[in-house]
């Protein structure tokens, strides 16, 4: 993923209008919306950095995706925070069952069944997985 689709996730995870994103930065909003654009530029590092110190990611996810530098905390993407967000309030025993659900669903989703009916749906074969 570029620039733009990085900054996009991280405003939606964040919940930030670009106008809120333009007023801590002190970046106009236009030249936000200009950095959203498929085709938009890529903003000069002072404003990458300011960018990205909103957010409170690094400079280097925002560009790729990725945070490679050997720091210990990990930044995930939108989707995968998103996940850790619901599921980390749950007790122990409930994140155990939704580890091995969210497992069963990877592997059908890689290595769909076909001696099954053709109605079920994933999240029935997921159930069947776990509770036969």
């Amino acid at each position: 993923m570029g620039f733009n689709e990085n900054l996009k996730g991280e405003l939606g995870y964040k919940g930030m209008p670009v106008k809120e994103l333009a007023h801590v930065t002190g970046i106009p909003k236009q030249t936000i919306d200009n950095y959203l654009l498929s085709k938009g530029s890529m903003p000069p590092a002072d404003k990458a950095v300011a960018i990205a110190q909103a957010l409170g990611v690094t400079v280097e996810y925002l560009v790729t995706g990725k945070e490679t530098s050997r720091k210990k905390e990990r930044i995930y993407s939108p989707e995968l925070r998103s996940i850790n967000d619901n599921v980390e309030p749950l007790s122990r025993e409930k994140r155990k069952i939704v580890e091995k659900a969210v497992i069963e669903l990877a592997c059908l989703l890689r290595h769909p069944l076909k001696d099954e009916p053709a109605s079920f749906t994933l999240l029935q074969r997921v159930f069947l997985k776990l509770f036969k």
